[in-house]
C-alpha cells in the first residue's frame, strides 16, 4: 500500500491515540453488545473516544450570500432538499463533525459524512415513532463511521444506515436522496436556501483538510481489515446504486468520459449526471486548493409517465425527445419541460473499497 508523508503523519498520530484509547472510555457507551449482527472484534477504536468528533445538535444556517464569503465557488456541499427547504452543509464542516442533527421540512434528519470512506449520506432518523439523536462512537466498522444514538446506544453503521450493535439492531434507517455538488451550482439553482454555518459553537479549522492526501486512488484505507475487492483501486471515486436485490457501482472516470449514463437495475430504468469542477474535500491541506474530481445525480428518467432519453449539451443535459435543458438537481430549466422534476434516486458517491465492502454482491458498470 502506497501512502503518502502527510497520510503517514496523520496515520501514526491516529495509531497512538487509539492504543491510548481505554476500556473505561470505549464502555461509556451503554451498549447492548449481547445483541450484535457483526463481529464485535470488527468495530475497532478510530481513534477519537465517543462524542470526540462533536456532533452538530443545534445546526445554524445563514443565507448564500453570507456564507460565499468563506465558502469557495467550487467547493463541496451536501445539498438535501425536503419539500420546498432547500439546505446546504458544506464538507468543510462535516469533516469535523461527521453528524447533524436535523430537522428540514419538517422531517428530523441525520446529515452524515464518513471522511474514511468519503460517504456523505442522509437518514431519516424516526425509528419506530422514536425521534433518534446521533453522535459518533469513535469507532470503525470496515473503515466507515459507527455512528450510535443516545437513546439507546446502539452502535449503527453509517455506510448502511443500520443498527449493528445493541438493543436496536436490525434496524434500518430511510435513507433521503441528496448529492455532494459545488457551492456556486448548489448556490445558482437554490439562492434562497440555507447553507450551514460556521457558527457551531466549536472551535475547529473550517477549511482546513486533516485527511491531507487520504484520497490518492491508490492508497489503501485505514483501519480495514479484510481482503480489498481489487476490481477498482481502492479509493477511486464510485456511484453506488442499489435498486432492489441489485447493486452496481458507476467509476467517476468512465462518467467523466460520458457525462450521461442510462442503465437498468432490478427493472427500473435510471439516468446518472456527471458534472465536473467539484473540488475533493481530502486531496490538499486547503480544500479550496484541491484537485476538481466532479460530482454526479441520480433519477428516474421518466416525467409524467413519459420516458425520457438525456444527452451531455454544454454544461447541462438535454433530452432528447423534447430539447428541454435540465440541471444537476434534475429540474428543467428551458424548453416544453420547463419546471418539471425528475424523481431522484437514492445513492452514494463513496470510494471503490467501502461500496465494494458494504455490498460485496455489486457489480461494476462498464461501457457497454
Amino acid at each position: 500500500m502506497r501512502t503518502s508523508a502527510p497520510l503517514a503523519r496523520w496515520i501514526a498520530l491516529a495509531t497512538v491515540v487509539a492504543v491510548a484509547w481505554s476500556a473505561s472510555e470505549a464502555s461509556s457507551l451503554r451498549t447492548n453488545r449481547s445483541r450484535a449482527l457483526v463481529p464485535l472484534e470488527e468495530i475497532v477504536p478510530g481513534g477519537p473516544p465517543p462524542d470526540g468528533i462533536p456532533a452538530i445538535d443545534r445546526p445554524r444556517f445563514e443565507a448564500p450570500g453570507e456564507a460565499g464569503a468563506w465558502l469557495k465557488p467550487q467547493e463541496p456541499v451536501l445539498a438535501l432538499r425536503v419539500g420546498d427547504d432547500a439546505r446546504a452543509y458544506p464538507l468543510q464542516i462535516l469533516m469535523w463533525h461527521e453528524i447533524v442533527n436535523d430537522v428540514v421540512g419538517g422531517v428530523p434528519v441525520a446529515v452524515t459524512f464518513c471522511p474514511l470512506c468519503n460517504s456523505a449520506l442522509v437518514f431519516e432518523r424516526t425509528v419506530d415513532g422514536v425521534v433518534l439523536d446521533f453522535g459518533t462512537s469513535g469507532m470503525l466498522y470496515k473503515s466507515d463511521l459507527v455512528m450510535y444514538d443516545r437513546q439507546s446506544h446502539s452502535l449503527w453503521s453509517q455506510m448502511e444506515g443500520r443498527a449493528i450493535v445493541g438493543d436496536r439492531a436490525g434496524a434500518r434507517l430511510a435513507p433521503r436522496p441528496a448529492n455532494t455538488i459545488a457551492f456556486a451550482e448548489w448556490r445558482r439553482v437554490h439562492p434562497g436556501g440555507k447553507v450551514l454555518s460556521r457558527d457551531t459553537g466549536h472551535r475547529r479549522s473550517y477549511g482546513i483538510n486533516p485527511y491531507e492526501s487520504y484520497d490518492e486512488p491508490l492508497l489503501g484505507p485505514f483501519l480495514y481489515r479484510g481482503a480489498l475487492d481489487t476490481r477498482r483501486p481502492p479509493k477511486e471515486r464510485v456511484v453506488g446504486v442499489a435498486v432492489g436485490d441489485v447493486r452496481r457501482a458507476y467509476p467517476f472516470p468512465l462518467l467523466e468520459a460520458h457525462r450521461v449514463v442510462h442503465d437498468t437495475l432490478d427493472g427500473q430504468p435510471i439516468v446518472i449526471f456527471y458534472q465536473p469542477g467539484t473540488l475533493s474535500a481530502l486531496d490538499e491541506r486547503e480544500i479550496a486548493r484541491s484537485r476538481p474530481v466532479g460530482a454526479t445525480s441520480v433519477f428516474v428518467p421518466r416525467v409524467d409517465g413519459r420516458s425520457l432519453t438525456f444527452e451531455a449539451a454544454g454544461d447541462g443535459v438535454r433530452d432528447r425527445e423534447t430539447g428541454s435543458l435540465w440541471n444537476f438537481f434534475g429540474v428543467a430549466e428551458r424548453g416544453p419541460l420547463a419546471g418539471r422534476r425528475l424523481a431522484p434516486v437514492t445513492h452514494v458517491d463513496a470510494f471503490w473499497f467501502a461500496w465494494a465492502a458494504f455490498n460485496p454482491t455489486t457489480t461494476v458498470w462498464t461501457k457497454p
